[in-house]
């Protein structure tokens, strides 16, 4: 499958945004999808040019000798379509949408092809009135995501010429639904000083488990539904510096090749978390730099060499419920074990990431420092 050919870049990719995040905001909430991030930044090496798409492709984590741009297209296309059409339980909906200024106008080439490989959406706005150009690009971003997610553009420039927006919308079901009768207030440790009260759901069962003792970290894997797996990784007090600053595509392998099934009796939050990014700092630090800046090249959305990205948002948010993301009243008979089963209970800040099997993407990556913070 094409898209199989971008697992390990787009992987590289994925942890190398998360710690240029976590560094910026080192004891804030955080919850980006990179897969999102990725495709957005891929769509626009399409129509950049020059040293405009080395860096973008490269600040991609593509090693550009060992992988063709064309082929880098084709896996996206590939990836967008197979995540757009997920077997039943999970819902997925990945959108990138670009703005550009009224006075110029993209190329039939550049939205055509864009549309076809990335689905990608393109309109123009009169960024000279910023009320109507967050208006329009806002009401479009709350429609495509079923009002999860409003209000992603505030405080626009006049001056902006392009705007990119990513967002990603993820819907999905446990295989191993907690019974929302179990769920009840308990303590989550949010660092030496706060506590916080969160409903905490509860359920004993057999859960892929894993200790990763240099890391201090425990590790539980739970599916959905569908072909989407969520690692919760919760590092002991302390450990989470560490956890963060070495995660990479080989401990997601090795945490994979490691973990067992284990009874356990397993507490996790109920929580909702979403991240609203302007991620063009982020992006310079990895080395996308130019298509910021008058240097930009990229003549092949408008054939014009004075465009410019201004802004990119990105936008992506999640519910952790009992069913998984939309609660209803769900009854599981568990099992009972004979002896009592260790406790694990994701009570102090821990990582989230979900995956899907089916493509081996990163679709989220999360850090749960507050759950109570939405």
């Amino acid at each position: 499958i094409a898209c199989l050919k971008l697992v390990p870049n787009n992987a590289d990719f994925a942890f190398q945004f998360f710690k240029e995040v976590t560094l910026e905001a080192p004891n804030k909430n955080i919850f980006f999808s990179p897969v999102s991030i990725s495709s957005a930044f891929a769509v626009l090496a399409l129509g950049a040019r020059s040293a405009t798409q080395t860096q973008i492709l490269e600040g991609l984590a593509f090693n550009l000798t060992e992988i063709q741009e064309k082929e880098i297209h084709e896996g996206f296309h590939n990836l967008i379509y197979m995540l757009s059409h997920p077997e039943g339980g999970v819902q997925l909906n990945l959108g990138n949408a670009i703005f550009v200024t009224e006075k110029l106008k993209p190329l039939k080439k550049f939205l055509d092809d864009a549309k076809a490989l990335y689905q990608l959406e393109a309109f123009n706005t009169d960024f000279n009135n910023p009320t109507e150009a967050e208006k329009q690009i806002n009401d479009y971003i709350e429609r495509k995501t079923h009002g999860k997610i409003t209000n992603l553009v505030k405080d626009l420039d006049p001056q902006t010429v392009m705007l990119l927006a990513s967002f990603v919308f993820f819907k999905g079901n446990w295989e191993k639904p907690f019974n929302p009768e179990h769920t009840e207030e308990r303590d989550f440790f949010v660092d030496a000083e706060t506590t916080v009260k969160v409903p905490m759901m509860f359920q004993t069962d057999s859960f892929d488990f894993y200790f990763d003792e240099e890391l201090s970290s425990t590790v539980v894997r739970l599916h959905y539904k569908g072909s989407a797996t969520a690692f919760l990784v919760l590092p002991a007090k302390g450990k989470m510096k560490q956890l963060e600053q070495t995660l990479d595509k080989e401990t997601i392998q090795k945490w994979s090749d490691h973990l067992f099934q284990s009874f356990m009796d397993l507490y996790i939050p109920k929580f909702s978390i979403s991240g609203s990014y302007e991620i063009s700092n982020t992006l310079r630090k990895m080395g996308i730099v130019d298509v910021f800046t008058n240097q930009a090249d990229l003549s092949g959305i408008t054939g014009n060499p004075e465009l410019k990205v201004s802004k990119v948002v990105h936008e992506a948010s999640l519910d952790v419920d009992e069913r998984g993301t939309e609660a209803a009243a769900a009854t599981g008979v568990g099992l009972i074990p004979v002896s009592l089963p260790p406790t694990i209970e994701f009570n102090r800040p821990f990582l989230m990431m979900i995956f899907d099997r089916d493509t081996n993407s990163t679709l989220f990556i999360g850090k749960i420092v507050n759950p109570t913070i939405i």
